[in-house]
């Protein structure tokens, strides 16, 4: 049993930043691959970052690859998903998702746990 809650989001003007906090309790983070995702209205919940069990292997999706930046730390049992150069675009709610897995998942499917979602504004 895994427990996620995440934080840190808001209203932001093009260009800010943005660091999402997922907190996750139940069991050791570090034991967990983690994934985040974002729904926009109207739109299918996507694919924006993940690393693996280990944190040593990330991977973005193109649109973010060059602005977000996914870490951890173990001893905390939290996430980050650090936003910088935000665009319009990127308004949506995101996801923290964990899995019990060692690899990197890039599908909703791959994941076994989801935080209730963070609300990312970012006006023009």
């Amino acid at each position: 049993q895994v427990q996620l809650v995440e934080s840190g989001g808001g209203l932001v003007q093009t260009g800010d930043s943005l660091r999402l906090s997922c907190a996750a309790s139940g069991r050791t983070f570090r034991n967990y691959a983690m994934g985040w995702f974002r729904q926009a209205p109207g739109k299918e919940r996507e694919f924006v970052a993940a690393d693996s069990w280990s944190g040593s292997r990330v991977y973005y999706v193109d649109s973010v690859k060059d602005r977000f930046t996914i870490s951890r730390d173990n001893a905390k049992n939290t996430g980050y998903l650090q936003m910088n150069s935000l665009k319009p675009e990127d308004t949506a709610v995101y996801y923290c998702a964990a899995r019990s897995g060692y690899g990197i998942g890039t599908t909703r499917t791959d994941y076994n746990y989801w935080g209730q979602g963070t609300q990312v504004t970012v006006s023009s």
